[in-house]
């Protein structure tokens, strides 16, 4: 879900930390006596390793799925568990291996199902999977949820051939319980911290899976967004997310914020693994009604849009309004601009994307919170019975039972305001919901009609701050809410540092246009190259 900017224009909430200083140098406790901070020589072998360069090295008999996964299993141990504690993974899946050692066995037999062929993937905690790992969203209450059924994602992913290594932890409820949380905490899984500089926040809610691609604790991820949750993580991780049009790629088996916003989309180290990972996951579920609208629009390879030389003759709209809340960010994206036009890309000023976007806020929060009640209730009915948790109203009252574990930090008035609402015939909602998704429609379409314009580039947010459980969140600015409203497509980038924190770039444009902002996107990456490897220092120097 979006972060702390939208909860304080009355939006969302993230979560806090388990057993932390509240200052931005974090205790010497909780680091292991191997480790004196950073930057930390990292000789990791699989480092920085694309997808396609690990099924070259399987091809060739370098590697192998099963010795691939326990390199992988191996640095979680070393660096999210031991060492720095990222903190990133929620749980690893004890059946790993056993999956890894299948797909040798296929690759042997002269059988590879695709790019995703034995390659170590991990999902975020609010993803369905039914093996032996919970599917919590990082709440105690949902301890013991082990679903029934996969996700229609994760159905996708098994038939891909990829390898399940475990869930990453998040910000609890996917930022949808408290307006002063911290981003990345969740009461199951504490909290996960940012790879460039330790004490800093990782944003949320998809933390897990920001820290976790960055950190080469994996091949790839899944992050889940509604307003901002994949993004943001992406970018002040420094890697590259998918924020898809809602339909192209199915939600159910996700436990849900907003039927009209949220959607599951991948994070990756580089845009050519990021489409490799879009083709496997999009696609048509019969469970998820809205994704029928994308039945001819799903293409099933999305690198065939990948261009060297995509910004050639490419028609951009500067959301020029979304700048300004940091000069340094400021100055990296007049850098970027100019690598857009000296690529040959014609840049456009614009005024405004939405006109009166404050106005939009309030009524986002509404719909946000009648579509969370709605349905986490629908959820949660059919959820394991062994939680004794069925309805919104029974995890606020597992929350205020178990206070010292469930809420050590800060509330849950997100949850209480939420179970409110009434139902979704209710006029306070359908007028919310008619202002919010179809103004933004309209907005963006019109502003990219008028200059047409093939995408439309902003700043997605700013340098990670202090993690602070105490006051929570202190975000910079963000540029995620017209996608999220309208539920068109948003693709960030790597595109540089602020005193060693990685910034991002975001495109954005209208419905199902995932081709050209993927053509878009890889020529900035192309022509840049920002991404660099996190370094897991302790905290800023000053």
């Amino acid at each position: 879900m979006k972060r702390r900017s939208f909860i304080k224009n009355t939006a969302l909430g993230s979560a806090a930390v388990s057993a932390m200083a509240t200052s931005c140098t974090p205790s010497s406790s909780n680091w292991t006596e191997e480790y004196s901070g950073g930057p930390v020589r990292d000789d990791f072998e699989l480092m920085e390793i694309t997808v396609k360069e690990l099924q070259q090295k399987m091809q060739e008999g370098t590697y192998t799925s099963k010795t691939i996964t326990q390199l992988y299993l191996d640095r979680i141990e070393k660096i999210d568990k031991a060492g720095p504690k990222l903190n990133s993974v929620i749980e690893i899946n004890p059946d790993a291996l056993a999956i890894a050692e299948q797909m040798d066995q296929e690759r042997a037999q002269g059988k590879v199902r695709g790019p995703l062929h034995g390659i170590p993937v991990m999902i975020k905690d609010n993803i369905d999977t039914a093996d032996k790992m919970l599917t919590t969203a990082g709440s105690l209450a949902l301890s013991g949820n082990i679903a029934r059924k996969d996700a229609f994602i994760v159905e996708q992913l098994r038939k891909a051939g990829a390898v399940l290594l475990g869930k990453t932890n998040l910000s609890e409820w996917a930022n949808f319980r408290s307006t002063r949380s911290s981003s990345g905490w969740s009461s199951r899984g504490g909290q996960t911290r940012n790879p460039y500089i330790l004490d800093r926040n990782p944003c949320g809610s998809s933390s897990g899976s920001g820290a976790a691609v960055s950190a080469n604790l994996c091949a790839l991820t899944i992050g889940t967004e509604t307003n901002g949750s994949i993004v943001c993580p992406s970018s002040t991780n420094g890697v590259v997310g998918i924020k898809p049009t809602v339909g192209l790629v199915s939600r159910s088996g996700v436990i849900p914020i907003s039927h009209s916003q949220d959607t599951t989309g991948p994070m990756a180290r580089c845009v050519e693994d990021a489409a490799i990972f879009l083709s496997a996951i999009a696609g048509v579920d019969e469970k998820d009604a809205i994704t029928r609208q994308s039945l001819d629009k799903v293409s099933k390879d999305y690198t065939q849009f990948l261009d060297s030389s995509g910004l050639e003759g490419a028609r951009i709209g500067i959301g020029r309004s979304f700048m300004g809340f940091h000069e340094e960010v400021d100055v990296l994206m007049e850098e970027a601009f100019e690598v857009f036009r000296s690529r040959g890309a014609e840049l456009i000023e614009l005024d405004e994307v939405i006109p009166d976007i404050s106005s939009y806020y309030g009524k986002g929060y509404n719909v946000l919170q009648y579509e969370f009640r709605d349905g986490l209730n629908r959820y949660l009915a059919g959820a394991n019975p062994d939680t004794g948790i069925k309805t919104l109203a029974d995890v606020i009252e597992y929350n205020q039972t178990n206070k010292s574990s469930a809420m050590p930090y800060f509330k849950q008035e997100i949850l209480e305001s939420s179970q409110e609402k009434g139902d979704l015939n209710e006029e306070e909602y359908l007028e919310a919901l008619e202002k919010v998704q179809k103004g933004a429609r309209e907005s963006i379409d019109e502003v990219m009609k008028e200059n047409n314009l093939d995408a439309i580039i902003a700043p997605t947010g700013g340098p990670a701050w202090c993690i602070d459980v105490v006051n929570g969140d202190n975000f910079g600015g963000s540029s995620s809410s017209p996608a999220a409203w309208s539920g068109y497509p948003n693709i960030t980038v790597p595109a540089g540092f602020v005193y060693g924190l990685p910034v991002g770039l975001s495109i954005f444009g209208g419905a199902y246009t995932e081709p050209t902002l993927l053509k878009i996107a890889y020529g900035f990456e192309q022509a840049t190259r920002h991404r660099k490897a996190p370094g897991f220092q302790l905290t800023l120097a000053i």
